[in-house]
C-alpha cells in the first residue's frame, strides 16, 4: 500500500474520474475524504471506499465558494487530524453547454474549473505548511493544448468566436500548478498536474460527439481511449513519496497525442 496512513481529499469524487481516484487511493491505504457538490453521490463513493477497508467520509463542497472550501479543509482536519493529499478534480464538464456564448456562463465555468483549484489550494495550504509536507494534484486536460483548427464554422462571419471556457480554464490550471509549486515548495509541498486525454466517462459522452471522439483517439499513438482507472496510477505516483523531488510538472496521460516536453 503506497499511501498507507495518508489523508487525501478528492474533490468531484462522487462520480467519473474522481470516483476512480478516490477508490484507488482507498485501495492504496489512504483515508479518503470524498468531496462533491452532490452529497448523495459522495456518500455512495465513501461507502464503496469503506467496503474496501479504508477510512472514508463524504463532505459536500462547492469549490467556487471560498467558505465552502475552507469548511471542507476544516472538516478533514477535524475528522482525520491532517491533510496529506489534495486532488483538485472537481469541474463542470458533464452537460457542458458549448452553445451558451454568454459572459455569465463563461464566468461560471471558470469559477469552478479554475478559481475552484485556487480556492481549494488556499484552503489546505495552511495545514500543509504547518506539517511541512503535502501533495497537491491538479486535474488539467489536453483540451488546454488543442486549438480549433479544422472545427471552425465559416458559414456566418457574424457569429462570435467560441467561448473557449473549458480549455482556457484547464490551461489556467496547468499554469496555476507552476505558480503554486514555486510558492509552496519551500514548505515541502509538491504541486503537480495530471492532463488526461479523452476519457470514457458519462461526462465525456454527454459533451463529445462520438465521431469527434473516434477522430481524437485515432490520432493518438496507442489508438485507444482512456478509462478512468487508467489515470489512477499517475495520481498514486504523484501522491506518494516516489514523486518527492517532482513539482510544477504537468503529466499528460492521453495515449500519446499531446506530447509536451
Amino acid at each position: 500500500m503506497r499511501l498507507k496512513d495518508q489523508v487525501a481529499i478528492v474533490t468531484g469524487g462522487g462520480q467519473g474520474i474522481g470516483r476512480a481516484y478516490a477508490l484507488r487511493f482507498a485501495r492504496e491505504g489512504a483515508a479518503v475524504v470524498v468531496a462533491d457538490i452532490n452529497l448523495e453521490n459522495a456518500q455512495a463513493v465513501a461507502a464503496e471506499a469503506g467496503a474496501l477497508g479504508a477510512r472514508a467520509t463524504a463532505v459536500r463542497v462547492d469549490v467556487s465558494d471560498e467558505a465552502s472550501c475552507a469548511a471542507l479543509a476544516a472538516a478533514t482536519v477535524d475528522h482525520f487530524g491532517r491533510i496529506d493529499v489534495l486532488l483538485n478534480n472537481a469541474a463542470i464538464f458533464h452537460g457542458l453547454d458549448r452553445s451558451d456564448q454568454s459572459l455569465a456562463y463563461f464566468n461560471k465555468i471558470l469559477s469552478v474549473n479554475l478559481t475552484g483549484v485556487w480556492l481549494m489550494t488556499r484552503a489546505v495550504e495552511r495545514t500543509m505548511k504547518h506539517q511541512r509536507r503535502g501533495k497537491i494534484i491538479n486535474q488539467s486536460s489536453t483540451a488546454a493544448y488543442m486549438s480549433n483548427v479544422g472545427f471552425v464554422d465559416t458559414s456566418n462571419p457574424d457569429l462570435p468566436s467560441p467561448p473557449f471556457h473549458y480549455g482556457l480554464a484547464k490551461l489556467g490550471v496547468s499554469g496555476l500548478t507552476k505558480f503554486f509549486a514555486g510558492s509552496l515548495g519551500a514548505f515541502g509541498i509538491n504541486v503537480n498536474a495530471i492532463c488526461p486525454g479523452v476519457t470514457l466517462t458519462e461526462a465525456t459522452k454527454s459533451v463529445v460527439p462520438e465521431q469527434i471522439m473516434q477522430a481524437i483517439v485515432s490520432n493518438t499513438a496507442l489508438k485507444r481511449a482512456l478509462q478512468p482507472d487508467d489515470l489512477t496510477g499517475t495520481a498514486v505516483f504523484l501522491a506518494s513519496a516516489d514523486s518527492d523531488l517532482m513539482t510544477g510538472q504537468v503529466l499528460v496521460v492521453d495515449g500519446g497525442m499531446i506530447m509536451l516536453g
